[in-house]
């Protein structure tokens, strides 16, 4: 997307908590401008967001954009009273997922998290004119909770999008085995724990078959911890890839993408997979489900249920690798027809008046 802006002819700044230096030279590369800001991304620590208010804020003014595009919670509530004060006259929010934050839960700290979620949402929305969904179900969910109303213009998008280009279709390698991978942020709300309890049942009640899990320990509270990860890799269910900056090799050896999710935005991980002309497995939960047509290119189950989670990975299994591939093929049609990142761009770009 930052590219698509640059290409036409807008200059660019992007602003994020970290300031990677391999990161700011390939943005450089692309002839977009980088600053950093400092964010706690899950903290509530009211003094170290009043920094990032006021980080925000002086660099806005600064760079005194037309428009500016804010994705995740506080980057859209601090981002968007920084806008207002720098007087930036248009103004985007992209919901690119709600989580379970949104949902409250049982116990005091889930009702704390949902309630300072719900507000620096209110806070931000305040100050949006365009707000972007990637899901029917978050575009009612906010407008349940009053955090959008008739003053906002909502836009619809498929996602993120994913570059097909340089996410190209791979042949499959002959089975068995038959190798299952999910690619996530180890968090307990992508589905971490029912897919380990998945890979145990299968490994002991199915020959043939491989469990791979790709992605990284995360602050977030809901993340597994490192002892928890250590624990997995030594039991040895689950074969744990590490991080990869490039997930193409990884999605080229496997056959089926899983993703055990309580609740996406569209999840970038399936969109991948997609594009490289591999079958889904995911839960049928909002996200998710756009981007599964079940018997076509994949399969949809209940979420945190790991008996159908098994199930699932079981037939998947007796399908053999003509019926995978064919289902690959699938999906790689739908990720053309409805998720090329191309596409995505000018719906977000000409939202916002920049096409």
């Amino acid at each position: 997307m930052l590219r698509a802006m640059v290409a036409g002819g807008h200059r660019v700044l992007a602003i994020g908590p970290e300031d990677d230096p391999a990161v700011r030279a390939e943005l450089g590369a692309q002839r977009v401008e980088f600053t950093s800001v400092p964010l706690q991304r899950t903290g509530l620590n009211p003094l170290q967001d009043a920094r990032t208010v006021l980080a925000l804020t002086r660099v806005v003014r600064d760079f005194r954009p037309d428009a500016i595009l804010m994705a995740a919670v506080k980057p859209i509530a601090y981002g968007s009273i920084a806008a207002r004060v720098a007087g930036v006259p248009i103004r985007a929010a992209m919901i690119t997922g709600v989580g379970t934050a949104l949902g409250g839960g049982s116990g005091a700290r889930p009702r704390l998290v949902a309630a300072v979620v719900r507000r620096l949402y209110r806070v931000g929305l305040e100050g949006i004119d365009t707000v972007l969904f990637q899901n029917a179900e978050d575009e009612d969910l906010f407008r349940r909770l009053g955090l959008i109303n008739d003053r906002h213009r909502l836009v619809r998008i498929p996602g993120s999008g994913v570059d097909i280009e340089y996410y190209r279709p791979e042949p499959m390698a002959p089975t068995p085995p038959v190798v299952f991978l999910m690619m996530s942020r180890l968090l307990r709300d992508k589905g971490v724990i029912e897919y380990l309890e998945a890979a145990r049942r299968v490994k002991r009640e199915v020959p043939g078959v491989r469990m791979q899990l790709l992605g990284r320990l995360d602050e977030n509270p809901s993340g597994i911890t490192e002892r928890d990860l250590r624990e997995i890799i030594a039991e040895g269910a689950v074969e744990y890839l590490g991080v990869a900056a490039d997930v193409r090799p990884h999605l080229a050896g496997a056959h089926v993408c899983v993703l055990p999710s309580y609740r996406e935005g569209t999840p970038k991980s399936l969109l991948e997979a997609m594009a490289m002309g591999r079958p889904l497995l995911a839960t049928d939960v909002p996200g998710c489900r756009e981007t599964v047509a079940p018997g076509r290119n994949g399969e949809l189950v209940a979420v945190r249920d790991v008996d159908a989670l098994v199930e699932a990975i079981k037939r998947m299994v007796a399908l053999g690798s003509d019926r995978l591939a064919a289902m690959g093929r699938e999906s790689r049609a739908m990720a053309e027809e409805r998720f090329d990142v191309r596409d995505v761009n000018r719906l977000i770009l000409g939202s916002m008046g920049l096409d």
